[in-house]
This record gives C-alpha cells, sequence and structure tokens, in this order.
C-alpha cells in the first residue's frame, strides 16, 4: 500500500513536468517554422518598389508613344503645304487654341526624357511628363479640329485670294522640274502673298530654303 501512495505521488510531480516540456518543444518548433516561412516569402519593402517601377515604366512608354503620335500629326502639317494653307489656324498664334497647342508641344519637348529608362527612379519626373504630354495631345486635338472647322472661312476674299496665290507659288518653289531661279522667285512670291496672313513654321520655311539653296548651289 506505501508503494502505491508514493508512485502516485511521483506521477503528480512528473506529469506537470513533462506537460510543461511539451509545451516549449511546441513553441520552439512554431517559432522555427515562422522564421522559415518569412525567408521563403519576398519582403513587403523589395516588392512594393518593383511594383512601384514597373507602373512607371508602362505610363513612361505609352507617354513616349502619344508624343510621337502627335507629333508625327504635327509633321504632317509642316511637310504639306498644301494642308497647312488649307487649315491656317493651326500656325494663327492669335487663336488661344493653338497658342496652346504649341506651348503644351514645348513643355513636352522639354520634360521628355532621352529614354524612358530615365525616369523609372524618379515618381515625380514621371508624373510631370506624364501630365505634359496628356496636355500636348488634348491640346492639338482641340486646335486641329477648331483648325478643319474652320478651315480659310476667317479670310475675307481677298485674303484668300492671297491664299491661292501663295499656293500656287510654293507648289512651284518646290517642284524639283522646275528651274533654280524658278524655284526661288515663285518662293520669294509666296512669302509676298503670306506676310501679314499666315506665318510659315519654321521647319518648313528651313525645308524650303534649304531646297532652293541646293538646287542653286548646282
Amino acid at each position: 500500500m506505501g508503494l502505491i501512495v508514493r508512485l502516485v505521488e511521483l506521477l503528480i510531480i512528473v506529469v506537470p513536468l513533462i506537460g510543461v516540456g511539451l509545451a516549449a518543444y511546441k513553441a520552439v518548433s512554431s517559432a522555427r517554422a515562422g522564421q522559415h516561412d518569412a525567408s521563403d516569402r519576398p519582403s513587403d519593402a523589395g516588392q512594393a518598389p518593383r511594383s512601384s517601377q514597373a507602373a512607371q515604366w508602362r505610363a513612361v512608354t505609352r507617354a513616349v508613344k502619344a508624343h510621337d503620335l502627335t507629333d508625327t500629326r504635327w509633321l504632317e502639317y509642316e511637310l504639306d503645304i498644301t494642308k497647312l494653307l488649307d487649315y491656317p489656324v493651326m500656325t494663327d498664334m492669335r487663336n488661344p487654341l493653338t497658342e496652346r497647342f504649341h506651348k503644351t508641344k514645348l513643355r513636352a519637348d522639354l520634360l521628355r526624357p532621352a529614354k524612358a529608362e530615365d525616369l523609372v527612379d524618379d515618381g515625380e519626373a514621371t508624373r510631370e511628363y506624364v501630365d505634359a504630354v496628356t496636355d500636348y495631345v488634348t491640346a492639338f486635338d482641340a486646335a486641329e479640329s477648331e483648325a478643319i472647322r474652320r478651315r480659310r472661312n476667317d479670310f475675307s476674299r481677298q485674303e484668300q485670294q492671297r491664299l491661292a496665290r501663295a499656293l500656287s507659288m510654293l507648289r512651284i518653289a518646290t517642284d524639283t522640274g522646275a528651274t533654280p531661279q524658278e524655284r526661288e522667285r515663285g518662293y520669294d512670291m509666296a512669302s509676298r502673298e503670306l506676310d501679314g496672313l499666315i506665318v510659315l513654321p519654321e521647319r518648313t520655311r528651313a525645308a524650303l530654303e534649304r531646297g532652293i539653296a541646293g538646287e542653286l548651289d548646282r
């Protein structure tokens, strides 16, 4: 009987100790498992920058494409004399829509990066460029719509006749089959007809003058 009592007392002491040991073992195992999971997962700090850079890259490349497309649309006016004189509002800086288009183009050109990668790490510069291109595209659309709507209607009958004569002379100035003297004379006469009506874009004038000068140098 005394032996049984002692065994019972021993169990009363040992069993709680076993429980404490098991709890400690489980706690250590759980902590190790948590450390292992954490090491396998990419950190939020590393994921966020990568996601932000990807979004900025997409924004910049879309803006560059829109910038190029709008430049191409404007280039069609600069290189096509007929189109330019048919829609004179596109070069009339007295028109608020035209003035805004040219100002927004200048700002977008100034903010344009040499490479899209140059803006990926600069969120503020990305936003400025994207906003500038958005303004440029919107302003060009508005100016072009107004130019198409108005065409030459703002000019008097006499002024429209001057525009027609200027166009005829400019066609001679750009005709490679004409003699150098004919081309030069055509350009001079066209310039006189356009004086006070339309200011040809710098690129347009430069292209005409280079072509004529090239013929004269031969």
